[in-house]
């Protein structure tokens, strides 16, 4: 992947063969799918003798492989490459306008986040910085570390499931007064907790920059509270807690059985809450079902306001999509189109978290590029069969229409018949929209197993649901719910 001017030093190792064996750990390391997605389109090129690029194929590749992979990146590359050359990364749009090297307008430090980190009138940076590979002496943490940047309220999309929980996040974002601390926002992973507490974090810096905000995940907190312990340095590990004018607590699940972790926690957060200051936490669950948890502590989170955050509606899905989009194609210089029918299939396949719903617009963005506004469905579920979860890929057309016939209180030889009477078509044709959703069969076999009926009989019954839930929120709600109980 490098050009022939590294390679034609002998006496030097080659740069491609260093990325080579960076590539077979890292693919190890990553798995199959995510390598190729993320770094399978990258290539190495060569700058001087002395430096070297990886160019991932978009933008978006970029900021994903600086944020998950770079620090490892560059730990191999340090590893595998005697000459000591330097690694750089940017997007392939980056490296043709570059011409020559530019230069480095704010380093990226990527070592590990300091253990305890405190925020103090920072704010979100507007765009993505050059990255730079960390050098053998560098460990100071980067500026901002602990927040995450993307994580903000222009970013979050509200909605019916998680409006109650986004009205109290800006409230004490706002630093508003209030009676109910400590607050606490619940839901399954992937559900925009982590998005709200850090949403919240960056308000309360820019409105409030001279009080001091503590951001720490509860694994976190258990490790510098342990390592303070072992270091007899528990008297300033509780004076820089205690300090805290805003103190958040990102899953505080996991200090569950830890019971010397937990008193800490507990003392900490009374300690607080008498002085005025303010907590916030997130579980994934309410107090009540924290079985694990102190008593005293889940009596304490009980006692302040609880938030619970449901499972993204369809509307919301789609919203959260269409915002991303355009995040992405004024971060990759595209426009920000892709056909209905792919955003109506991501919205409706990846409904149980929002994480795993980005995820898969990040796939298709970093496979396609500017490509994306031509994608075609087949193609983009072609793409996304190797992230899509083993559960549902064992959904089978006879689950679908087992599955429909009950909620419609049909048998599932009604679907195969020929009755065209609207009681039974239509929940035909909504089986046939969900086998087309959720499995890989193709629309002739889809129609095989409805009975022997051909290709176009599947796509009018695709397209007829597709334009019929638009504007039948009753249809949409059957299909949701569908969707969730075959996908279990």
């Amino acid at each position: 992947m490098a050009s022939g001017g590294l390679a034609d030093r002998t006496a030097a190792t080659p740069a491609g063969a260093v990325w080579t064996k960076t590539c077979l750990t890292l693919k190890r390391e990553l798995g199959d799918a995510t390598f190729g997605s993320w770094l399978g389109h990258a290539a190495l090129r060569e700058r001087s003798d002395h430096e070297v690029c990886l160019v991932a194929a978009t933008g978006v590749a970029r900021d994903w492989i600086r944020r998950h992979a770079w620090r490892r990146i560059g730990e191999l590359w340090a590893q595998n490459d005697p000459e000591g050359r330097a690694l750089d990364l940017k997007s392939r749009m980056e490296f043709e306008a570059a011409g020559a090297p530019e230069p480095v307008i704010a380093e990226v430090t990527l070592t590990a986040a300091p253990v305890l980190t405190i925020h103090h009138g920072a704010a979100p940076a507007a765009a993505a910085e050059p990255a730079t590979a960390p050098s053998a002496g560098s460990r100071a943490p980067r500026p901002g570390a602990g927040l995450q940047e993307r994580f903000t309220f222009d970013t979050f999309v509200p909605g019916p499931a998680n409006e109650f929980a986004f009205a109290v996040a800006r409230r004490v974002g706002c630093w508003a007064d209030g009676h109910f601390n400590p607050v606490l926002f619940h839901g399954p992973y992937g559900f925009g907790k982590t998005h709200l507490l850090n949403a919240l974090g960056w308000e309360a810096q820019k409105n409030c920059p001279d009080k001091k905000v503590v951001y720490l995940t509860a694994e976190r907190f258990t490790q510098t509270f342990v390592k303070a312990v072992q270091d007899r340095q528990t008297a300033a590990f509780k004076d820089e807690l205690r300090d805290a004018d805003l103190l958040l607590i990102d899953d505080v699940h996991f200090v569950a059985g830890k019971t010397s972790t937990q008193e800490e926690l507990f003392h900490t957060l009374i300690a607080l809450v008498q002085d005025g200051r303010r907590v916030v936490m997130t579980a994934d669950r309410p107090p009540h079902e924290l079985s694990d948890l102190e008593p005293r502590l889940r009596s304490h989170l009980q006692a302040g306001l609880v938030c619970g955050i449901e499972p993204a509606d369809r509307d919301l899905r789609q919203g959260i999509l269409e915002r991303k989009l355009d995040m992405l194609a004024r971060q990759g210089g595209f426009p920000a189109t892709v056909r209905p029918e792919v955003l109506q299939f991501l919205a409706d396949r990846f409904s149980d978290s929002v994480r795993e719903l980005e995820g898969a617009l990040n796939t298709l963005v970093a496979r396609v590029g500017a490509e994306l506004t031509h994608l075609s469905l087949d193609e983009a579920q072609s793409i996304l069969r190797p992230h899509l979860s083993a559960p549902e890929r064992k959904v089978t057309v006879d689950h679908i229409q087992k599955a429909v016939a009950e909620h419609y209180g049909l048998t599932q030889a009604d679907l195969l018949s020929e009755r065209r009477a609207r009681a039974v078509a239509r929940p035909r044709q909504a089986a046939m929209w969900i086998a087309k959703q959720i499995t890989t069969r193709s629309l002739p076999d889809i129609g095989r197993r409805f009975g022997g009926r051909d290709h176009t009989t599947v796509l009018h019954a695709v397209r007829r649901i597709e334009a019929l839930k638009a504007d039948d929120p009753v249809l949409a709600r059957d299909l949701d719910l569908l969707l969730r109980k075959l996908r279990g």
